[in-house]
C-alpha cells in the first residue's frame, strides 16, 4: 500500500491529483443535489443558513474540473470547528483552515480521484463572493466563455501546480465578482 494522503508532500499530491478539465456535464447538478442532501443530514445539528453550488460546475456550458464545489454558510458566530468535525467524522478530509474559513474534500483517495469529487467550503453567512461570480457568469455568456478560454490555456501550463492555476485566475475573478456585487447588490 502507498502513502496515506496525509503523509504526501504537496508536490506528490499535485501529481496524484492534477488539474484536468472536462466538457460540461449534466451530471454535476445531480452530484450537487446528492451532496446537498448529505450535508443537510450531516450538519442537521449545526446552524446552516444556506448550501449552494458554486465553482465552474455551477456555470452553464463551460469546461470545468470534474469537481463539484459546495459553499456551506453557517450562522455568524457559530462553531465552525464543530461543523468541520462532523464532516470529518463522515469521511471528509480537511484541506485548509483559516480565519472564518474551512475547506474539506471528499473523493480523494490514495489511488487518485474517486468517481465523484467534492470541495466543500465552510464559511460564515455573507462570505459568499462565489455566488455573485457564478450568477454573473451564468447571466453573461461572453464573460463565461472568456473564463473558460483562460482556464483551458492555464490547464496544461499548471497541470501539476494547483496554487499557480488558482493564482492565475484571481485577477479575472476579482474583476467580475466586483461587477457582480455592484449589479446584484444585496442579492445574498
Amino acid at each position: 500500500m502507498g502513502k496515506a494522503l496525509s503523509e504526501m508532500t504537496l508536490e506528490e499530491l499535485w501529481q496524484l491529483f492534477p488539474i484536468f478539465l472536462v466538457e460540461p456535464s449534466d451530471r454535476w447538478a445531480s452530484c450537487y443535489d446528492k451532496m446537498e442532501a448529505m450535508l443537510e443530514e450531516i450538519l442537521s445539528e449545526c446552524p446552516v443558513e444556506r448550501i449552494s453550488h458554486i465553482g465552474s460546475t455551477a456555470v452553464y456550458g463551460i469546461w470545468a474540473k470534474d469537481i463539484v464545489d459546495v459553499l456551506v454558510e453557517l450562522s455568524a458566530g457559530s462553531d465552525m470547528e464543530a461543523a468541520a468535525r462532523k464532516m470529518e467524522e463522515n469521511d471528509f478530509i480537511r484541506m485548509s483552515s483559516g480565519e472564518g474559513r474551512i475547506s474539506l474534500n471528499r473523493g480523494y483517495t490514495e489511488e487518485g480521484f474517486a468517481e465523484d469529487v467534492y470541495h466543500v467550503h465552510l464559511r460564515y453567512v455573507g462570505d459568499n463572493d462565489e455566488l455573485y461570480f457564478k450568477d454573473y457568469l451564468n447571466e453573461h455568456v461572453q464573460v463565461a466563455r472568456e473564463y473558460e478560454a483562460m482556464k483551458l490555456r492555464l490547464w496544461k501550463l499548471y497541470e501539476h501546480d494547483r496554487d499557480a492555476y488558482t493564482d492565475a485566475k484571481t485577477e479575472f475573478i476579482k474583476k467580475w465578482t466586483g461587477e457582480a456585487k455592484e449589479k446584484y447588490c444585496g442579492r445574498y
